[in-house]
């Protein structure tokens, strides 16, 4: 029985310790969630929306590298998808809100590029004409 006590024990302190190395005791500094981009608005300098963040795109790293806004269309219909990289898109607190904004008007957005997700690759390709 006590053998039975001990290997518990001990398996028990392999768990915690395989699990303790895979978190962070802090989150790390300068670090922003997806949230304060994902879904939010996007704005011109004139502060006239330009779109919705769609998504985020990560590389195999871990980087942000890009987000999709969808511009264009009303409630969902007649959007386009577009990538920006995320060093265009600067932040700026306003009345206690983040305003994401982009240095692109709507109508520059909307004759870019368009891409369409693709379910089977899990990525963002070419929207095809």
């Amino acid at each position: 029985m006590r053998k039975v006590i001990i290997a518990c024990l001990l398996s028990g302190s392999l768990i915690t310790s395989s699990y303790a190395a895979t978190t962070m005791s802090a989150a790390p500094s300068e670090s922003w969630t997806v949230t304060n981009y994902y879904k939010q608005a996007v704005y011109d300098p004139n502060e006239s929306k330009i779109g919705d963040i769609d998504d985020v795109l990560i590389n195999k790293s871990g980087q942000v590298t890009g987000l999709v806004i969808g511009v264009g269309g009303f409630l969902g219909a007649g959007e386009k998808d577009v990538i920006v990289p995320i060093t265009a898109v600067k932040t700026t607190k306003k009345n206690d809100k983040w305003w994401l904004t982009l240095d692109e008007s709507k109508e520059n957005l909307k004759s870019a590029p368009g891409f369409s997700y693709d379910k089977a690759s899990t990525t963002w390709v070419p929207e095809k004409k």
